[in-house]
């Protein structure tokens, strides 16, 4: 899907391959052209051949693939010491750490716990599935600490792999899990409806659910709650789920039964009754919209123990009606690692300088100083809080020529540079290029981050070269965290449409990364990630002829993602931050998100858009058109001018 404009004459000139330290000669380019070759051997299965070119291609930068494949074409079956002697071979290598992990993985599911034991060493960069299963390794083979790393996965009712779905099985008999642990797993679990696993989570509390009984319930909750015993600890859990369920099918329902509900309940029972319209409120404001009683039952049933992901929809519910006090109390429930995260810090500081109280005050802007100090999202909001103006861009930092030799010299990028040289799948190309960066990073190693930036950056790589710009410590390099390609098409296109250029760049590096043949799941496509109807509507618009394959053009899809953009501002009261949720997720659903009855400042309304993926969307825009801004130079930045206040539905 990358644009592979490097051509082989160039192959030399680019990588100039000197690993001595693994024996990679300079005669490495033949070699590794028959990586897709290689690949579809192992595709077909044709194991003879990849025999073959596992001999022929092991001097090569690439030449651990045919093994990577053939030990992975039947993993579960592989005895232990052949993925720790590749491992041993390959060491700190991307696809030795993959195959490591996904063993494990295999060997948990074939409950073969002994066997991935000594393998767990070579996992060190796992994703939640492997994390899950590495500690279930761990647990069964003699761990028992383990399970203190991960009361977040006790806890959470979301949907989880099903390492981790396992993993809180194995942690029902763990000593470690008190009895109020397990009653906050229950209790969750009766309001997510998850009754098989609320079954046996009851067990072990001494308590006789019947999965017949849940399931009576579910089919009419409502009936249920107004004729409920609760004299005993089943009654009570049984009443649980049944405002769950109620709240899940008729939330208007719930927040209108949960008080008589509660009476007569014990105390820790009527909190987990409010708690279970609550979160429930709060986590379907896509179907409900905001309700200022969602916040009022949280705030009831403050006193249980907030899961980190109760706390933080409790805290956005408490953003979002501008209730500082529940804020604070929200943000003093979450785990000690979500309170120092930058966002909350920052709206613990938002919260202490509503009060009317100068000791708060003062730890307000104490919080704002230090985490004016950075230059992401909540950074440069408090940039404004203490009245700093953000118009320079600090000096960048070039790599310098030892630092481009050890590039050259360097396995991890190197077998990146190769991948994309011979077109390889994107899946393995940035695996590679996401390992390099990591690994430099490990080690603290700016110089090199830098190097691979800019040769990135030369290659017209962008996506890879802000990747690893953007993990730089100390050194930076703004040109290539930030790059401004077709400039003159962006700045040109941005005015005829009437909008600011650097949030045009500030929304194609969040949607692209300026990777022009970018196509998304659902069939965006381009620098600006255009919709095809949407494409159609623009060129109906601007009385031009829709062509499909135009969009592929990148003048094109600059010029019709800035006039549509320019469209959804104008329907969207011209308010940036509007119209970027509006781009990513469709403008009906941005006015629905716009408050009822007052106008809102546009952090709190950034902060609690209920999709996880717009939320995320809008503060990397307007962070990113913050910078271009400078980089435009365009004057003193503030991301505060862009936030503009948003208006009530209705507001003319």
């Amino acid at each position: 899907m990358l644009n592979r404009w490097l051509d082989k004459k160039n192959y030399y000139h680019v990588l100039a391959w000197s690993v001595a330290s693994i024996g990679i000669l300079g005669h490495a380019y033949a070699a590794d052209e028959q990586f897709n070759d290689a690949l579809q051997a192992a595709n077909s299965g044709n194991t003879e051949l990849l025999q073959q070119y596992q001999m022929s291609m092991q001097n090569d930068a690439l030449g651990y693939y045919p093994e990577y494949w053939a030990l992975n074409a039947n993993l579960g079956f592989q005895p232990a010491n052949n993925i720790i002697n590749f491992a041993r071979r390959y060491p700190q290598s991307a696809m030795a750490e993959k195959l490591a992990a996904d063993y494990v993985e295999e060997k948990v599911k074939q409950a073969d716990f002994s066997t991935a034991q000594p393998v767990l060493p070579y996992v060190t960069n796992p994703d939640q599935a492997e994390s899950c299963a590495v500690a279930q390794v761990r647990a069964k083979t003699g761990d028992a600490l383990v399970f203190a790393e991960y009361k977040d996965v006790w806890l959470t009712t979301n949907s989880q792999p099903e390492s981790c779905t396992g993993l809180a099985r194995q942690m029902l008999s763990s000593p470690l899990m008190t009895q109020q642990d397990r009653q906050q797993r229950l209790w969750g679990l009766l309001r997510a409806g998850q009754s098989g696993q609320a079954v046996a989570t009851a067990q072990s509390l001494g308590l006789n659910l019947s999965l017949a009984q849940l399931n009576q319930i579910q089919a009419d909750p409502l009936n249920y709650v107004w004729s409920a015993p609760k004299a005993s600890a089943e009654e009570q859990a049984y009443l649980i789920f049944a405002m769950g369920r109620m709240a899940d099918s008729d939330l208007d329902a719930a927040l209108s039964s949960v008080q008589r509900a509660a009476q007569g309940t014990p105390e820790t029972v009527q909190k987990a009754l409010y708690r279970a319209v609550g979160y429930i409120g709060g986590t379907t404001v896509m179907k409900n919209n905001f309700k200022r009683e969602v916040l009022n039952n949280l705030d009831a049933s403050y006193g249980l123990p907030f899961s980190p992901e109760e706390a933080e929809i409790y805290a956005r519910q408490a953003i979002r009606f501008s209730a500082w006090e529940s804020l604070i109390r929200a943000i003093d429930a979450m785990s000690v690692n979500q309170k120092q995260e930058d966002r909350w810090q920052y709206w613990l500081a938002r919260a202490y300088e509503q009060r009317n109280d100068a000791s708060a005050k003062r730890s307000a802007q104490e919080i704002f100083r230090k985490l004016a100090q950075g230059d992401q999202y909540h950074n440069l909001l408090a940039k404004d809080h203490v009245g700093q103006r953000y118009s320079t861009i600090p000096n960048n930092v070039q790599p310098t020529n030892s630092d481009l030799q050890r590039l050259s010299q360097d396995i991890h990028f190197n077998r990146a540079f190769a991948l994309r040289n011979v077109n390889a799948p994107d899946s393995y190309v940035n695996r590679e290029w996401n390992w390099a960066v990591r690994q430099a990073y490990l080690k603290n190693d700016d110089g090199l981050l830098l190097a691979a930036a800019k040769r990135a950056t030369d290659m017209g790589w962008y996506d890879r070269a802000i990747y690893a710009a953007d993990r730089t410590e100390s050194k930076h390099n703004y040109a290539y965290r930030y790059a401004m390609p077709h400039q003159s098409y962006v700045v040109s296109h941005s005015q005829n449409a009437g909008i600011d250029p650097a949030w045009a760049y500030g929304l194609m590096r969040q949607e692209s990364r300026f990777v022009s043949s970018a196509r998304s799941h659902v069939g965006a496509g381009g620098l600006m990630q255009i919709m095809p109807d949407t494409a159609r509507l623009v060129a109906k618009q601007m009385g031009e002829t829709y062509n499909p394959a135009a969009l592929s053009d990148m003048n094109t899809n600059i010029r019709y993602g800035t006039f549509y953009l320019s469209m959804i501002n104008s329907q969207l009261s011209s308010n940036p931050v509007l119209a970027t949720a509006g781009y990513n997720a469709g403008p009906n659903r941005a006015r629905r998100w716009q408050p009822d009855d007052r106008p809102l400042a546009a952090d709190q309304y950034t902060e609690t858009i209920p999709l996880n993926e717009t939320r995320d969307y809008v503060k990397q825009v307007m962070t990113n058109a913050t910078h271009y801004g400078v980089l435009l130079r365009q004057g003193a930045q503030s991301i505060g001018n862009r936030m503009q206040i948003i208006p009530y539905r209705g507001t003319p």
